[in-house]
């Protein structure tokens, strides 16, 4: 829903309380409304190591829960060699795979580069700093008593098939990501259709029916385009943003409420890999905080209920809506 009208400009008192969660150095407890990767962007850390350090098989945390946000054990490793160079986006490209490539971080990449947002669009060129691995310290050996031996549970194979990620294999097999990686000798979260994985012996549950709500929400969504755009409307004679994802989604199979983009927004988690079906939001568009919403398509396209085009597909690049993103987000 968005209207061309002046953005609100908000100025935010810094609270004596804005350290609420913090528990110790290294743990952090979750407050209301926290992601992973709010957390991961307050402690200059990445949501990956969040999830190992915490034994986490999925985006999903609770408010109250005790995360270590630290994992340092070691004497800080000696500075890198750094080379600056330029990069050019190519398609499929995001911020989070650049900085894995070049041994540096979103938050450094931002920097470095001026950037308000994860946004990025094919052929852009990015300043990037390589960095020359350094070999750790090695941590002091201190003699441990013998652990008694612990039982082995049986290992069977596992073929990976379409749709499958680590963390939905390991839910299915009773085992954290980190020990699918360690069972196998993974070095990353990347797998592929066909290949084979050592996974625990228990055996999985019988398969759920699963339909791909991504894939449905894309096809439904583009099944619409060209229906005109109301205000408050929900049905084929006429949609606005909300409206589009209302409909959208309960066509797809997920039975979801009537909300605002701001009432998705509370009921959808951010990524930082973001894949076709995921939403997209935008902000300070007609009124202040979120106030737009749109389905992403991939390679910087959405798809969403326009006031002037109706359903229709737009481009992320665009000046206006790189002005107003706030991010990508996923239904829970």
């Amino acid at each position: 829903m968005k209207k061309k009208v002046a953005t609100a400009v908000v100025t935010v008192a810094i609270l004596s309380g804005a350290y609420a969660g913090m528990a110790s150095a290294n743990t952090y407890t979750v407050q209301k409304g926290d992601t992973l990767s709010k957390i991961a962007k307050q402690y200059q850390t990445n949501v990956s190591d969040l999830k190992q350090w915490n034994g986490l098989s999925s985006d999903l945390i609770f408010i109250n829960q005790t995360l270590k946000v630290a994992n340092v054990t070691l004497p800080a490793p000696a500075a890198p060699s750094v080379s600056v160079t330029a990069y050019t986006v190519v398609s499929g490209d995001y911020l989070g795979k650049i900085a894995k490539q070049f041994g540096t971080t979103v938050q450094e990449l931002k920097k470095v580069n001026g950037l308000m947002s994860d946004l990025i669009f094919v052929g852009q060129v990015l300043t990037v700093s390589a960095q020359t691995p350094v070999t750790p310290p090695q941590a002091p050996t201190t003699p441990a008593p013998p652990a008694p031996p612990t039982p082995t549970a049986p290992s069977s194979a596992y073929i990976v098939k379409s749709g499958d990620t680590l963390s939905k294999i390991g839910l299915q097999f009773a085992m954290t990501v980190l020990e699918l990686k360690t069972a196998n000798g993974l070095t990353s979260d990347r797998i592929y259709v066909g290949q084979r994985l050592t996974v625990s012996g228990a055996a999985p549950p019988p398969p759920p029916v699963v339909t791909d709500f991504a894939a449905t929400l894309v096809n439904t969504a583009k099944s619409v385009i060209g229906t005109p755009y109301a205000w408050g409307g929900s049905t084929l004679s006429g949609f606005d943003c909300s409206g589009f994802i209302h409909y959208v989604a309960n066509q797809s199979g997920k039975s979801i409420g009537r909300y605002s983009a701001a009432g998705y927004y509370s009921r959808t988690y951010y990524v930082d890999q973001p894949q076709p079906g995921d939403l997209v939001f935008f902000e300070n568009t007609y009124k202040p905080g979120i106030s737009h919403v749109g389905i992403y398509l991939g390679d910087n396209q959405f798809i969403h209920a326009d006031d002037g085009k109706g359903v229709s597909i737009s481009n992320l690049g665009s000046p206006y809506y790189t002005a107003h993103f706030d991010g990508f987000k996923r239904f829970y």
